[in-house]
């Protein structure tokens, strides 16, 4: 894995980088990591509270979390082990819901572009464009949490609409569906 350590409002020491970085090699049983897969930790201080945010860039999707704790050392460990349930928690739902196939194929996410240019009066603050592979409502939810989101756009498998999956205020998930098909 390449590590991309950033520091905001500190000073990012060795021990800091290697800290991170072997904490952070845990995460290699849970898919196949290769010299490819990018993880970039954003460290920043804000008073007393370190902050960590750390993603994993997989070709089928990215990994998430931010942590805050008085003890950088600690937040760290919070990291992995915020990363490590989401890992198993997928896995868990996708070996149930695809008949064991594998983890890194039933999550197959394409992205084909995203533009972070800045528009007009700077309203839109960041454009992404991907490829919208057919899925069921069960996959969408799971990929929706991976990614920490409150919505998911997405193909539905069942008919060929695109489909918004959103996480409800009061509780559960709703589904917002175009009326006309893809042709």
């Amino acid at each position: 894995m390449k590590y991309q350590i950033i520091g905001k409002n500190i000073k990012v020491t060795d021990g800091i980088s290697s800290a991170i970085e072997k904490k952070l090699s845990k995460m290699d049983k849970y898919f196949l990591i290769n010299e490819n897969i990018e993880c970039r930790a954003v460290v920043s201080v804000h008073g007393e509270v370190q902050r960590l945010e750390v993603t994993i860039f997989l070709p089928q999707m990215p990994m998430r979390v931010e942590v805050e704790h008085e003890d950088l050392y600690a937040a760290i460990d919070l990291a992995v082990d915020k990363l490590e349930g989401q890992m198993r928690k997928i896995k868990t739902k996708m070996d149930r819901s695809n008949g064991k196939v594998s983890f890194a194929r039933s999550i197959n996410f394409d992205e084909v572009e995203e533009d972070d240019t800045p528009k007009e009066n700077d309203v839109i603050v960041r454009a992404k464009s991907y490829y919208l592979t057919p899925m069921s409502i069960e996959e969408a939810a799971i990929r929706m949490e991976a990614l920490g989101h409150d919505f998911f756009l997405y193909l539905d498998e069942d008919d060929d609409r695109i489909s918004v999956l959103y996480n409800r205020r009061d509780g559960g998930y709703g589904v917002i569906q175009a009326e006309n098909e893809i042709r």
